[in-house]
């Protein structure tokens, strides 16, 4: 593995690849405010055993990737779409077998839409059906927590105090996760602090996703989806309740739904990758 700056649509995203290229690829698309680390690598070196070719890259604002000053987003969803594609593209990959997590799904359903050339499958994690900020009235609404939460508007912390938005970002994590299983505290502190180190600017990482235009609702577009689609959704996910799950695999044709349970509003926990890996496998294998 190789991090690798690539330059596309007037920009740069640093990206990681795993495995060889000859193999099916994958492209890993993270979440609002994630970054290519949430991806957990032994993940990655599971799929690349198996025989597929992985590249994990940080969104504009994540990580190392081009970035704009914290709540101020030059850019808007679309934008992150125009990015998925090119850089399928200016790797050389012909079509990826696309993975999105919440607002990384929302960039893949596009992708899917409007670039359906260079997309062989979809896995849409922790989604809903359309792009987030459109009004859905048939699903279910947030948590009553989460709401609360959102309402009461936390305070930032000092971005240039390393173990205040290490802090910060455990507790950002806390409320998505399950409750019927052990939040692993440790874990994701070990995790935020590689994120942090990592990271350009860490207030706009955590910032700007959540600024972003979705633009135009795409929800009535989903029918027209080509690509082999696999849905995973925890069942207690308390942001993207499951109800969005099962509604965004029933509108796209021939869609799997997978629920992953003892799973909120988070990326494949450990628990259930003897579920989700093989899952994805088999989407991916050459047809």
């Amino acid at each position: 593995m190789m991090e690798r700056i690539i330059k596309v649509n007037g920009i740069e995203l640093a990206t990681e690849a795993f495995g060889v290229p000859e193999d099916s690829a994958i492209l890993l698309i993270h979440g609002g405010g994630h970054s290519l680390l949430n991806w957990d690598e032994e993940l990655v070196q599971r799929l690349v055993a198996a025989g597929r070719y992985v590249i994990r890259y940080d969104s504009r604002d994540a990580g190392r990737s081009t970035g704009s000053p914290a709540g101020a987003p030059a850019h808007d969803l679309r934008d992150l779409v125009a990015d998925a594609a090119s850089l399928i593209e200016v790797l050389g990959l012909d079509r990826a077998h696309v993975v999105g997590m919440s607002q990384g799904a929302a960039v893949a359903q596009l992708l899917a839409l409007d670039h359906a050339d260079v997309v062989a499958s979809l896995t849409l994690a922790s989604s809903t059906p359309g792009g987030p900020g459109h009004q859905q009235d048939d699903l279910p609404e947030m948590s009553a927590e989460l709401q609360a939460l959102f309402a009461a508007e936390p305070p930032e912390p000092d971005w240039s105090d390393r173990d205040a938005v290490i802090a910060y970002l455990v507790e950002a994590e806390r409320p998505f996760a399950a409750r019927t299983r052990p939040f692993d505290e440790d874990a994701v502190r070990q995790l935020a602090g590689r994120v942090v180190d990592r990271t350009v600017d860490i207030a706009a990482q955590l910032t700007n996703p959540f600024l972003l235009d979705a633009g135009e609702p795409w929800r009535h577009r989903l029918g027209q989806i080509k690509a082999p689609t696999l849905v995973l959704h925890g069942t207690e996910d308390p942001f993207v309740p499951f109800g969005h799950g099962r509604a965004l695999a029933a509108e796209i044709p021939g869609a799997r739904l997978i629920a992953m349970e003892q799973t909120g509003h988070e990326v494949f926990p450990r628990d259930q990758w003897d579920i989700v890996i093989p899952a994805i496998l088999d989407l991916t294998a050459r047809r």
